[in-house]
């Protein structure tokens, strides 16, 4: 009798067990219905990982104090996850399949920072109808929108960066026409990256007269001894540094060993942050590299960063010697563009979660103004940014940064690109690969 009792005592328990069961998971599920999945597939380890770790933790604090402070975006909370790829175009291709169709509406946008991983992931992400922000790297005639709708090489792409570097090594020689004659020499990273801006080199040098040479730098960087002894042999006015995480501070040393002023090497964005420039101690002072984000944490933006997420121990970045370094802004501001065409989309698509497709639509009707700017908080971190399905990148502008020892200084505002060089280049690029691949343009009249 007792087991009898105890038999039909366990029968509602196993029901309401069952009952709870369903009730969590059905709000598992509602919870994932409302939620935005963005893939944090970055490099935490290896040469690279300065740049890795410091622009994916940017950028997953951004979302964080979304999140905190606005409950996400228009109530729709963002999510991500980690995949490694270690700056590895197999490893980058592997973490995009892995996270591609998580979230409720699958994978929301893909950053690959890195310019190889990106040409890998091309065919794939718009055959998966899912948007690639490539933010100042990446391939440059993706900015052409009719060719590349789903790859977005945002703010400015490396031949517009290159035309603004030219332009500012004009300025310092007394003009444009100073500059026929003048040596100057591109130290790159052997990589997809490094060599992006071989071809827009060699128009401007055919364009203002000055003699360009171009020296690979193997893998990762650590040994450069032959190349700056070219370098001393070539005597140039100038060296562009074409550089990537090791190779950078690499690069500075050996500038000072031979004697080239340090103030005559100009560098790309990517060599140009404060894990570039402390290790090469006094090698670097007197360095300028040019960017598109600016350092710092007084920045209403940054402050917010600080106060929703690391005054509640919840930040990203172990080192916080490093939060409001350029990396890490650089984060912030992939963080701002990417919340920003989230909420550009919902406002045609409904404030609910989004397909890649629908993102897509969104990064190409971005128009992040000075008035949006500074809501975000963001005035003087990034420039304004206004992307169409013709124009994918959107600004052009480069600012100048110098070393001083102990951080970065502004030396110029916004310098526009010359897209009277970049423009053409890019379109007949793009219409090169379109022909290749069998591909019929768009035609951006026809989109809204």
């Amino acid at each position: 009798m007792i087991k009898g009792i105890l038999k039909r005592a366990a029968r509602p328990l196993g029901v309401a067990t069952a009952a709870v069961a369903l009730t969590l998971a059905a709000g598992a599920v509602q919870a994932q219905a409302n939620e935005q999945f963005i893939p944090a597939n970055f490099y935490w380890v290896g040469p690279y990982a300065p740049g890795g770790s410091g622009f994916g933790g940017g950028m997953i604090d951004y979302f964080a104090m979304l999140n905190a402070r606005d409950g996400g975006i228009n109530g729709v909370k963002l999510t991500w996850e980690k995949c490694e790829t270690e700056y590895n175009n197999a490893r980058g291709v592997e973490c995009y399949e892995r996270s591609k169709k998580k979230g409720s509406t699958g994978a929301t946008v893909i950053h690959p920072l890195s310019t190889g991983i990106t040409y890998s992931l091309i065919e794939k992400a718009t055959a998966d109808h899912i948007p690639v922000i490539s933010m100042g790297y990446g391939r440059t005639d993706a900015s052409d929108g009719r060719v590349f709708p789903y790859i977005f090489p945002l703010i400015t792409n490396y031949w517009s960066q290159n035309t603004a570097k030219i332009k500012f090594i004009g300025m310092k020689e007394g003009g444009m026409d100073k500059l026929k004659g003048k040596k100057i020499v591109n130290i790159y990273h052997d990589s997809a990256y490094g060599k992006e801006t071989i071809p827009v080199l060699d128009v401007q040098a055919k364009k203002y007269g000055f003699e360009v040479t171009h020296i690979a730098v193997p893998h990762p960087g650590n040994e450069q001894q032959a190349q700056w002894l070219q370098v001393r042999q070539i005597k140039p006015d100038w060296v562009i540094l074409r550089g990537w995480g090791v190779m950078n501070p690499v690069a500075l040393k050996a500038a000072a060993k031979i004697g080239f002023p340090r103030n005559k090497v100009l560098g790309v964005w990517w060599s140009g942050a404060e894990e570039d420039v402390i290790p090469a101690s006094d090698a670097a002072k007197g360095y300028i590299a040019a960017g598109f984000n600016l350092p710092g944490t007084s920045f209403p933006v940054m402050k917010d960063v600080l106060k929703h997420v690391y005054d509640k121990g919840k930040g990203e970045m172990d080192d916080k010697s490093r939060i409001g370094s350029i990396y890490h802004t650089r984060g912030i501001v992939a963080g701002i563009v990417t919340a920003e065409a989230i909420r550009t989309a919902q406002e045609k698509y409904g404030k609910k979660p989004l397909t890649g497709e629908q993102v897509r639509w969104g990064i190409e009707h971005l128009n992040i103004n000075d008035a949006r700017l500074k809501q975000l908080g963001a005035t003087g971190l990034m420039q304004a940014l206004k992307v169409s399905c013709l124009d994918h990148e959107g600004g052009g502008a480069v600012k100048f940064l110098q070393w001083d020892g102990k951080k970065w200084n502004t030396i110029t505002d916004w310098i526009a690109s010359d897209q009277s060089i970049v423009r053409p280049m890019v379109e007949e690029s793009a219409a090169k690969y379109a022909k290749e691949k069998g591909l019929t343009p768009r035609d951006c009249s026809k989109e809204s």
